[in-house]
């Protein structure tokens, strides 16, 4: 039987049509459009196709352009840009229907010795202190609003252990900072570039949210218009995405329609390994 992670790692698999471009599918699982983290991962696989094995990327900066279609495959095209004595930088466009529907510039560096610091990591529970996605499917989906049970019960192939979970319960007004644990949900192979993809998609996961924590609101609201507009990352050290990460996440502001929205990504044990920015649309629909 096919689990979500296989299907993941199946879809993070693109098919090499030429030298620097690259064809990649979504997953049929009845989305109307194609889930941001899945083309971040995709771009960020095929622009690591074309660098060399020992330069890892560093940073990614996106823009997402127009929404994408699950029903057809998403081309990759990758611009090398520059390849230099310590850095190497990419371009790739995603294109569908004759359309660019994301951008991405990603860079990548040899691994170099140097001075070191990181702010501390927040000082939450751990993940096995807290409910398991099947103790809660068992004792709180059936009391959740529809959409957020819907959400819930689908199988992903990113497990989410949220600390608190007022946010999904009620229209509570809250600090708009959130804590979740992630992590696969089965083990994935010995290639951290592996590693480096499944966190690029896992990282568009509940970020945009934060923004909505202090107008009672979220995501999951008929109100609410939500769409990711731009994605950037940086990956600090090595790290397993196959074992917990806590994504601490903050919102500094909203206005516009929009929502920006800031990351962090530490190891149990209290690594900063990556860190995310994101600003993303917040608008109020005229007719939920």
């Amino acid at each position: 039987m096919t689990t979500a992670i296989d299907t993941l790692l199946d879809i993070l698999d693109l098919e090499r049509l030429e030298e620097n471009l690259f064809r990649g599918r979504s997953p049929q699982v009845g989305w109307q459009r194609v889930f941001g983290g899945q083309v971040i991962g995709q771009a960020l696989v095929a622009a690591s196709r074309t660098v060399v094995e020992d330069r890892h990327v560093h940073s990614l900066h996106g823009y997402f352009l127009r929404p994408g279609d699950p029903s057809v495959p998403i081309i990759y095209e990758v611009d090398r840009i520059r390849d230099g004595g310590s850095f190497t930088t990419r371009r790739v466009i995603a294109i569908q229907h004759g359309q660019a529907i994301f951008s991405m510039s990603a860079s990548f560096q040899v691994r170099e010795e140097g001075l070191e610091h990181q702010i501390e990591m927040p000082d939450v529970p751990k993940p096995d202190d807290l409910p398991s996605e099947a103790d809660l499917k068992e004792k709180l989906i059936s009391i959740a609003p529809e959409n957020v049970r819907k959400y819930w019960e689908r199988e992903r192939p990113i497990e989410l252990r949220p600390v608190d979970l007022t946010h999904y319960f009620s229209n509570k007004k809250l600090p708009p900072q959130q804590y979740v644990w992630v992590k696969a949900t089965g083990a994935l192979p010995e290639d951290e570039r592996i590693h480096q993809c499944v966190l690029a998609y896992a990282s568009d996961m509940t970020l945009l949210d934060t923004s909505l924590f202090p107008h009672g609101t979220s995501v999951f609201s008929p109100k609410i218009q939500a769409a990711s507009l731009d994605h950037s990352m940086w990956f600090h050290r090595p790290f397993r995405a196959d074992e917990w990460l806590l994504y601490a996440t903050d919102s500094t502001l909203s206005g516009g329609s929009r929502g920006l929205n800031r990351g962090m990504l530490f190891t149990e044990d209290g690594k900063l390994v990556a860190s995310t920015a994101q600003e993303g649309l917040i608008r109020l629909r005229k007719k939920p």
